[in-house]
């Protein structure tokens, strides 16, 4: 085919896949829910900003006099290239019904429909906010021309990083596949820079007022200045535009080049990946056996709830990537990490105490309770046929949650006296600590249960299901809220601070109420949804 075919075919395919996805977006009134939520609490940034550019705006006398324009010039691309890459290894490696398609046009109409559709849909995530500021900008600068040479400008950018980004990302793959002992390593390596960098941040701010730093100077050592001249092309024709450099033009003649070449760069790449994949011996005979871990042990073994705890457990730890939305907690305990350092020793001993056991009631429930119907879906039918009742499945999950969060609840306490704390306080904590666990495991599995997720997504080459963010929002807020509410009220009973009156006997019998009736409901809950769960 040629390449005019292919763009054609192309371009169908980029509208199908970016159409398809609008409908997966609007097509489930639990995604709408959370679409309303994100546009909320970005559209609130977005008030924010829209002022500070329209006076920006108007106050702007030259490109260089704009804050942060060369070191965003430069960062803004290669972020554009970061998200290319990733969005490849985790969404864009593979076509859906890929024996159809790829009999039908030639792998070069495949990449460019799948970079078109991707185009289109982070220019619905990012576009819009984005040139909602810089329209805003240019109309307090009083010149409209900005909008369009801007979009002028960026074309080219974003064309350049999506083909060059999904190339690489096609190469990893690739390299991944070769090396399947590599890809645990990056996963490890993955978690542990994320984590480090999310710490890292929360003392970045301290540091640079500790060390009198300046953060515009500090981000003008990335500034790349040829790809600032060429940005800078944005405001031709505005009255703060500058004359043209030869950078500038040495950029864009660049970006033109390589973008063709990416794409048959990316055609290899993906011809090679999607056109070699193994075959599976299907001749075999022999029986894989396994090689033992599932028998459970004492205690676990004198209970059917028990078995099935060791058996979620076990799964658990051969398949630790059902477990990635777990890293969700780093960006809610990351910002307390300071106080551990700035307090004295005497305060350090409740902080241990009280931070393990909000982890402890955030692991009891979050690790295997947010969405027990779906991390079950490979054998769904067979756990609703079998004679297994419904009330064994729910505590098997509960008991392999709590098991998770009860030693770390208990350690935290323990460790807490070597910095302070009085035995009695750290006993009784930990007592405390166990009954939030336990209470926390049944209310999320109600909620999980009223919100299972299904779907499978492929992030650096595993299928994985996650529970659905909107519960594990609602979780966290109830349960750690809660948790807190708990740990100020025993450590004021165990330190002797609390003052018997009517109006603190009728708040905490109304906080008790809440927190047993709720994650009794919740669990009565999920044994109906199980027990009346039916397959469509």
């Amino acid at each position: 085919m040629s390449v005019r075919q292919d763009v054609r075919h192309g371009l169908r395919i980029g509208r199908a896949e970016f159409v398809r996805s609008l409908r997966g977006y609007l097509g489930n009134p639990r995604r709408v829910l959370g679409l309303l939520l994100t546009a909320l609490f970005f559209g609130g940034a977005l008030l924010f900003a829209l002022p500070t550019a329209y006076v920006l705006g108007q106050t702007a006398r030259s490109v260089a006099a704009v804050p942060f324009f060369a070191p965003a010039a430069t960062l803004v691309p290669l972020s554009l290239l970061s998200i290319s890459v990733f969005r490849t290894l985790e969404r864009l490696g593979h076509i859906d019904g890929a024996d159809f398609v790829l009999l039908a046009v030639h792998p070069r109409a495949v990449v460019i429909g799948l970079i078109t559709a991707e185009v289109g849909r982070l220019s619905l995530w990012f576009g819009i906010p984005v040139g909602a500021v810089v329209v805003t900008f240019a109309l307090g600068m009083g010149s409209p021309l900005l909008v369009a040479s801007g979009g002028a400008v960026a074309l080219p950018l974003v064309c350049c990083a999506a083909v060059w980004g999904y190339a690489g990302g096609i190469a990893v793959l690739r390299l991944l596949r070769k090396l399947p002992s590599l890809r645990r390593l990056l996963k490890a390596v993955g978690i542990l820079a994320m984590v480090g960098l999310v710490v890292a941040s929360q003392f970045a701010g301290q540091f640079i007022v500790e060390s009198d730093l300046s953060v515009q100077r500090l981000l003008s050592t990335v500034a790349f200045d040829p790809l600032v001249e060429y940005v800078a092309l944005a405001f031709v024709g505005t009255p703060v535009s500058r004359p043209t450099s030869p950078e500038a033009v040495a950029v864009l003649a660049a970006l033109l080049a390589l973008t063709p070449v990416g794409l048959a760069v990316s055609t290899k790449q993906v011809s090679t990946l999607w056109f070699t994949d193994p075959v599976d011996n299907n001749e075999s005979t022999q029986v894989r056996r396994s090689s033992g871990g599932f028998s459970a042990p004492r205690p676990f073994a004198w209970t059917k709830p028990g078995r099935i705890a060791w058996g979620i457990l076990v799964r658990g730890r051969r398949d630790p990537a059902e477990l990635s939305h777990l890293l969700i907690a780093v960006f809610f305990i990351a910002p307390f990490g300071t106080m551990f350092l700035e307090f004295s020793g005497d305060a350090l001993g409740p902080l241990i105490t009280g931070g393990g056991v909000v982890l402890a009631t955030y692991l009891s429930g979050a690790t295997f309770g947010l969405n027990p119907l779906g991390d079950e879906r490979p054998q769904l039918p067979f756990l609703l046929l079998t004679e297994t009742s419904s009330a064994a499945l729910v505590r098997g999950r509960l008991l392999a949650g709590v098991v998770i969060g009860v030693p770390v609840a208990v350690l935290s306490s323990l460790v807490s006296i070597g910095f302070g704390i009085l035995v009695l306080e750290a006993v009784v904590t930990a007592a405390v600590g166990v009954v939030m666990c336990l209470t926390a495991a049944m209310f999320a599995v109600g909620i999980g249960s009223a919100y299972p997720i299904y779907e499978e997504r492929e992030f650096w080459g595993t299928e994985t299901v996650v529970p659905s963010t909107l519960v594990m929002m609602v979780y966290l807020f109830v349960v750690g809220g809660g948790t807190v509410l708990g740990l100020f009220v025993t450590w004021f009973a165990v330190t002797g601070n609390v003052v018997l009156t009517p109006v603190f006997g009728v708040l905490f019998g109304t906080y008790l109420l809440l927190t047993v009736g709720v994650s009794y409901g919740s669990y009565r809950y999920a044994l109906r949804r199980h027990r009346r769960y039916t397959l469509a």
